[in-house]
C-alpha cells in the first residue's frame, strides 16, 4: 500500500512508522508530512531515512491510506482533500469522532463497524476511551451496564512531546530553590502536582476530556443507555494512563465470570492477585500492545457492582497502535 503520515514527527506518528515496521505491514511506499518546522528532518523506517515534507493541499496525492495524526484543525483542513483524491484516511484527532457517517474504532470491540464508512474516515477514538473501554467491552457482553464511574490518571506524554519537556524542566526548576517555573503546556505546574482538568470545561462544567469518553464510549458500544461520568486528571507521569472504573451491572454477575471474560478478551492481560500483592502500573503498560486490568473487587456500596483499575500506554494502544490495527482490517 502506498502509505502517507500526517505529523510524523509527533509522538503518534513516530510510533505508527515504528509499528508499521514491527507488524510487517504491507507498505510499497511511505511519505512523511509535517509543519514548516518539522519539514527537512529525517526518520527512519526499514533503515531507510525518509524526509519529511511540510504538508500542503498537492501533498496528498496518490495514496492509499493516509494516517492523520496532527490535530483536529490540520484534520478538518486536509483529510477530506485526501478522500477526494482517492485515499482512506485514519484519523487520530478528535475531529470527526461524532459524525454519524464515520464509524469510531477499537478493532478488538467493533471492527464490523468499518464497513459503515460513509465518507472515506475511520476515526481513532480518545486515549482515555480505548483504555477504559478495553476493560468496560468483555463485562458489557456478561450484562448490561447501568453506570460507570471513571478517574483517569493521564501521562503527560498524552499531551505530546512538549508535555514530557515541560515535566523534566519542571522538576529540575523545583529541586532548585529560588527558582520559579514558567508552564506553557498545562496550566499549572505538573512537577509533583496533579490537574484536575484535561481540555476546557464544557457548558455542563465537564470537562472535554471528561465529555469524550461519555460520548465516544456510548457511540463505539451503541449503548446510549450507559451513563457515564468521568474525572479525568493529569499527574506527573511520562508514559502510560491509568483508570480507576466503578462499574454498576443491571444483573448479578459472579466474580468467577468477570476474571474469566477479562482473560480472553483481546488485548487485554489481568495482573490480579491480593495473595501475591500484584497490580498493574503505568511502568507495566509502556510500550506493550496489551492494556492490563488489576485491583479487581465488589463494589460493596452498590448492587451489582464491580471496582477495577485498568493501564495502557496511550502513544501506543490509545492511538498508533490501535490506528494500524483499523489499517490491518482494511
Amino acid at each position: 500500500m502506498r502509505i502517507g503520515i500526517v505529523g510524523a514527527s509527533g509522538a503518534v506518528g513516530a510510533e505508527i512508522i515504528k509499528i508499521l515496521e514491527e507488524r510487517k505491514f504491507k507498505v510499497s511506499s511511505l511519505s512523511l508530512f509535517g509543519s514548516k518546522r518539522s519539514a527537512g528532518k529525517y526518520l527512519s523506517f526499514k533503515k531507510r531515512k525518509i524526509r519529511i515534507q511540510e504538508l500542503k493541499k498537492e501533498s496528498l496525492k496518490n495514496f492509499d491510506l493516509i494516517f492523520f495524526s496532527a490535530g483536529s484543525d490540520i484534520s478538518k483542513k486536509f483529510a477530506h482533500i485526501a478522500t477526494s483524491s482517492g485515499a482512506v484516511v485514519i484519523d487520530n484527532s478528535s475531529a470527526f469522532r461524532m459524525d454519524p457517517e464515520v464509524p469510531l474504532i477499537i478493532p478488538e470491540i467493533n471492527s464490523k463497524d468499518i464497513e459503515k464508512m460513509g465518507k472515506n474516515i475511520i476515526a481513532n477514538p480518545n486515549c482515555t476511551t480505548v483504555i477504559s473501554l478495553m476493560a468496560i467491552k468483555p463485562l458489557l457482553n456478561l450484562s448490561p451496564i447501568k453506570r460507570v464511574v471513571a478517574t483517569s490518571f493521564q501521562s503527560v506524554s498524552g499531551a505530546g512531546a512538549r508535555g514530557i519537556r515541560e515535566l523534566i524542566e519542571n522538576i529540575e526548576y523545583s529541586l532548585k530553590k529560588g527558582k520559579k517555573f514558567k508552564n506553557i503546556v498545562f496550566e499549572k505546574e505538573i512537577a509533583f502536582n496533579v490537574i484536575p482538568k484535561i481540555g476546557n470545561i464544557t457548558s455542563n462544567l465537564y470537562s472535554e476530556e471528561e465529555m469524550k469518553l461519555h460520548n465516544e464510549s456510548r457511540k463505539i458500544l451503541v449503548d446510549n443507555k450507559i451513563n457515564f461520568t468521568a474525572t479525568t486528571v493529569r499527574v506527573p507521569v511520562l508514559r502510560s494512563h491509568s483508570i480507576s472504573l466503578n462499574i454498576e451491572f443491571n444483573n448479578n454477575v459472579a466474580m468467577e465470570n468477570i476474571i474469566k471474560a477479562l482473560k480472553k478478551f483481546p488485548g487485554l492481560k489481568v495482573m490480579n492477585s491480593s495473595k501475591n500483592n500484584t497490580y498493574p502500573t503505568p511502568i507495566d503498560a509502556t510500550n506493550s500492545d496489551d492494556c492490563i486490568v488489576g485491583r479487581i473487587r465488589d463494589d460493596f456500596t452498590v448492587k451489582n457492582g464491580i471496582a477495577l483499575w485498568v493501564v495502557g500506554d496511550q502513544i501506543r494502544k490509545g492511538a498508533a497502535l490501535n490506528a494500524v490495527q483499523i489499517a490491518e482490517f482494511l
